[in-house]
C-alpha cells in the first residue's frame, strides 16, 4: 500500500497489548520527523466481551458485534488497513474481515508464514486456552505443512494463569513457571515457539526469553509497517528478511 496509508488498530484486547503494539509501531519505523513516522488510529474499546469466555461457553456474548462496530468506527475515521493486537480475537477473523470494507492483517497467518519463511518445520504455540480451543493456530499451521504442538493441559492451565492472573492483572509474571512450560515444550520437539497471546508479547518485553521464542506481536507490527509502505528498522534479521502479504478483501 502506499506510504499515507493510515492503519486502524482494533485494541483493548487487552488494552496494555494495544499500546505496547502502538509503541512498537513507533519505536520500529523509521523516521527523521514526526511527519514521516506511521498514522494510526487507535480504537481500545477494552469493554468487548472476553473472547476465551465465549469461546469455551463460559459467556453467551459474543465479542464480534462490538469487534465489528469499532472496526466500522476506525474506517469511518480514515483507516486504510486494520491491524488486531489479539491472537484469540482472530478466532473470529472471517466474521471480522467479511464485514470490513479494508484488509483486516491476520496476526496467527503472518506469524505462521514467517516460520514458514524461516524454514521451520515443528512449532508449539503458547496462547491462551480459547486460541487453543478454537483451532485458528492449528488450522492455519496444517494449510502451511507445519507440525503444530501445544502446552499439555497441565501447564495450559499454568499459561492461563499467567495471562489472565498475573499479566492482565498487572502482577509481575511468574518467569520460572513460564520458562518451565516451555522448556516441556521445546523437548518434544518443537523448533521454535511461538507467543501467541499479546499478553506474553509484554513478558517478553520485561524478560529476556531467547531466540527460540517468536512474538506474534512484533510480526504484527513489522507487517503493519510494511504494508503501510513504510521501513521497519530494529527488527531481528530473520524477520526483516520475511515479506508479508497483503490480505485479500
Amino acid at each position: 500500500m502506499k506510504s499515507d496509508t493510515t492503519l486502524g488498530i482494533l485494541g483493548g484486547l487487552g488494552p496494555m497489548s494495544g499500546v505496547y503494539f502502538c509503541e512498537m509501531l513507533t519505536r520500529h519505523t523509521r523516521a527523521e520527523r514526526d511527519s514521516e513516522h506511521l498514522d494510526f488510529l487507535l480504537s481500545s474499546r477494552a469493554s468487548t466481551p472476553d473472547r476465551t469466555d465465549f469461546i469455551l461457553g463460559r459467556s453467551d456474548e459474543s465479542p464480534v458485534p462490538a469487534m465489528i462496530g469499532e472496526v466500522r468506527k476506525l474506517i469511518g475515521a480514515g483507516a486504510d488497513l486494520i491491524a488486531i493486537p489479539c491472537n484469540t480475537a482472530h478466532s473470529f477473523y472471517e466474521s471480522i474481515q467479511s464485514a470490513s470494507s479494508v484488509p483486516v492483517i491476520n496476526i496467527i497467518e503472518q506469524t505462521v508464514a514467517f516460520c514458514q519463511a524461516a524454514g521451520l518445520r515443528r512449532i508449539g504455540v503458547l496462547a491462551t486456552k480459547g486460541t487453543v480451543a478454537s483451532g485458528a493456530y492449528a488450522e492455519v499451521c496444517r494449510k502451511a505443512g507445519l507440525s503444530y504442538l501445544t502446552a499439555s493441559d497441565e501447564d495450559q492451565a499454568i499459561v492461563s494463569s499467567i495471562i489472565y492472573d498475573q499479566i492482565k492483572q498487572g502482577r509481575p509474571a511468574d518467569r520460572d513457571a513460564f520458562r518451565s512450560v516451555a522448556d516441556r515444550l521445546l523437548d518434544r520437539g518443537c523448533d521454535k515457539l511461538i507467543l501467541g497471546c499479546t499478553e506474553l508479547s509484554l513478558l517478553k518485553k520485561t524478560a529476556t526469553l531467547g531466540d527460540e521464542f517468536i512474538d506474534s506481536l512484533e510480526v504484527l507490527a513489522y507487517a503493519s509497517i510494511r504494508l503501510c509502505g513504510k521501513e521497519p528498522i530494529g527488527f531481528d534479521d530473520a524477520l526483516t528478511r520475511f515479506q508479508p502479504v497483503l490480505p485479500p478483501l
